[in-house]
């Protein structure tokens, strides 16, 4: 077995059990701050919000700045530093008895949350760029089957085990993916050409905002959280007006996984198409695909609809995250790589943050049929985005940031 092969499925494994963390107590986060103390539920369901919350509010600051030190110093000192990092936050978790101290951990594991990023710009960089698409849609696998089984595998412990011994078993799992990471990863440590330039963030963000293509790649990456995540939220609710079931939380369960069986089965495909045909194109036709299959859960009227035209969705939105890393992997210079991923994961965040936000406010003031409406809008902007700015000249982005650079010595 090749190093780069080696490496990728040790990579998928690892992403998968971090995906999982990132998710596992969504099924009984409510029910743990519960057992802090004798709450009101307004009480609870506020800290909850906020301590969902903290983790993306961190990650979204500290992504790029993972990144920017492994392109420097190299990409497994990071994932070890991070993976035990997420893995040390989560084991304390499971010993804590108040809602501050929860708060403070989650908000520290979003610090060490560069391992995703650094995973994608790792297994990027080893890779072709006539193949990035097929690659990281491979790799989008792992972290949607974590994003997908990490609420099931999380809710499924703690009615088995309890809380405190979910925290320690998933801690442990991390661990595993941390020595996986120590023992089986080869990075072949790229050899820098003398005359390579070592640009500063203020230079690398400046770059971004100059480059167009880049700077609509991120803007569309938010745009897409905000989409997944806008309905997350009130989906349960959404589902018990579609059914008499009293296994509303069974069936809001089943309806939220249908988008990740999309999602997966579909990712790889979308990646090795856009190889193919080119990333652009791709892209575009994704966000028309997404927008055509939200805007009519809007009108359903049974739950089998629902979960149909979720499934559809996912389908969609599978290549989405593959693809938009693919297009970063073929325009970013390797010596910014993972700076870029790590943008790209910050704007991601984003969106994870804003979209609970936006879907609650626009439901409670129009209704949740409305957020089918809006979401769908946020997807045709995205395709208007991409349509436009493929139409606009090619820019390099290396040549952007030696411009930035003269300029800001010129000044």
């Amino acid at each position: 077995m090749s190093i780069q092969k080696r490496n990728f499925i040790i990579m998928w494994f690892s992403i998968f059990l971090v995906s999982s963390t990132m998710t596992m107590i969504m099924p009984f986060l409510s029910l743990y701050i519960n057992t802090m103390g004798d709450f009101t539920d307004a009480y609870v369901q506020k800290w909850a919000g906020l301590v969902f919350g903290a983790t993306f509010v961190s990650a979204l600051i500290m992504s790029p700045i993972w990144g920017r030190i492994a392109d420097k110093y190299g990409y497994k000192p990071i994932l070890v530093i991070n993976g035990f990092g997420i893995a040390i936050s989560v084991f304390l978790m499971g010993f804590i008895n108040s809602v501050e101290a929860f708060f403070v951990l989650r908000l520290f594991m979003g610090v060490v949350t560069g391992f995703i990023p650094t995973s994608l710009a790792f297994i990027s960089s080893q890779t072709p760029k006539e193949v990035a698409g097929k690659t990281m849609g491979t790799l989008q696998m792992g972290s949607v089957s974590g994003t997908l089984f990490g609420p099931v595998i999380g809710g499924f412990m703690a009615d088995t085990f309890g809380f405190q011994y979910t925290f320690v078993i998933t801690a442990t799992a991390v661990s595993i993916a941390a020595f996986m990471v120590i023992l089986g990863i080869r990075e072949m440590r790229r050899v820098k050409p003398k005359d390579e330039h070592e640009y500063s963030r203020k230079i690398v963000v400046s770059g971004i905002f100059h480059h167009r293509l880049m700077l609509n790649v991120l803007m569309i990456s938010s745009l897409i959280q905000i989409g997944l995540f806008s309905i997350q939220p009130l989906l349960s609710l959404y589902v018990s007006h579609l059914t008499d079931s009293n296994e509303v939380a069974l069936l809001a369960g089943i309806t939220f996984s249908a988008t990740g069986v999309g999602s997966l089965l579909f990712a790889r495909i979308w990646g090795k198409l856009g190889d193919s045909i080119g990333y652009e194109k791709v892209l575009s036709t994704l966000l028309l695909i997404a927008f055509i299959f939200i805007v009519p859960q809007a009108f359903v009227t049974e739950l089998w609809q629902l979960m149909v035209l979720r499934f559809l969705f996912g389908i969609a939105s599978g290549g989405l995250i593959p693809i938009t890393t693919a297009l970063i992997r073929r325009e970013a210079p390797i010596e910014v790589q993972g700076e870029l991923m790590g943008y790209n994961t910050s704007f991601r965040f984003l969106g994870n943050i804003i979209g609970p936000m936006f879907g609650g406010f626009i439901s409670g003031f129009i209704g949740i049929s409305s957020v089918f409406y809006v979401t769908g809008a946020l997807f045709l902007l995205a395709f208007f985005i991409i349509y436009f700015a493929s139409k606009k000249p090619v820019q390099d982005f290396e040549e952007v940031l030696h411009e930035e650079e003269l300029h800001a010595k010129a000044h």
